[in-house]
């Protein structure tokens, strides 16, 4: 094992190294989330409006841009996770009878992230297979094709009109959005505190900072199945 490998495998295996992996990756899924909002929320605009955007994503690069993309979503996303968990069991074990009582609140915010945590990979996953391998459904069908400026073209619009028409795809976006925002709500705090940006004097507003941006994303998103279910747009 070279220096670089030491280096690398001491720095995960540190409480520290594992606090600012998570830290770093969180900021990558923070700076990506108002993104795909926007992207979604195109829906809003007409079948034109996020059928380009789909076609503008896919063609993106030669269709490279939007892999890229998800990699490195992805294995942000996962480690993330497992250095979560990780950190929670280190933080539990290290954990003396005297100490409990000190950091029982911290130690239930710590259950609740890593619950709301496990609950957004299983969307994610659903998400993937959903929307990305198309697993279950016939998105790749005759149905789903549209055609823009005489070209053929995959009719996003209609796969999300579908999708949230259909009452536990529609749910269970609601409660993994909400657990999302949950998550979003505690994280973006411990973000700058882990990097050394979270004062005193800057606590509150970072607090507030981090609740006004989950409220905005947990409205963003929900805004999309709630205006199809439940008021029917676009059905």
């Amino acid at each position: 094992m070279n220096v670089l490998s030491r280096t690398l495998c001491s720095f995960w295996g540190s409480s520290i190294g594992k606090k600012t992996i998570v830290a770093l990756t969180g900021i990558v899924l923070l700076l990506f989330l108002p993104g795909h909002l926007i992207g979604n929320l195109l829906v809003f605009l007409g079948p034109d409006a996020i059928n380009e955007y789909g076609v503008f994503l896919h063609e993106a690069g030669h269709g490279a841009l939007v892999w890229v993309a998800r990699i490195v979503l992805l294995t942000c996303f996962v480690v993330h996770i497992v250095a979560t968990v990780q950190l929670t069991r280190q933080n539990r074990a290290s954990r003396t009878p005297y100490a409990f009582d000190a950091t029982v609140q911290a130690s239930r915010s710590s259950r609740l992230m890593i619950w709301s945590g496990l609950t957004i990979l299983l969307f994610v996953i659903y998400h993937l297979l959903h929307f990305t391998v198309r697993v279950a459904n016939d998105f790749d069908g005759p149905a789903y094709q549209t055609t823009l400026e005489g070209h053929p073209a995959q009719n996003v619009y209609k796969m999300i009109i579908d999708g949230f028409s259909w009452a536990p795809a529609t749910f269970f976006y609601i409660i993994a959005i909400t657990c999302l925002c949950s998550h979003l709500s505690h994280g973006v705090a411990s973000v700058f505190q882990t990097l050394g940006f979270r004062s005193r004097k800057a606590s509150t507003a970072i607090k507030i900072f981090g609740n006004l941006y989950a409220l905005v994303i947990w409205i963003g998103f929900l805004s999309i199945p709630i205006a199809i279910f439940v008021f029917g747009y676009g059905r």
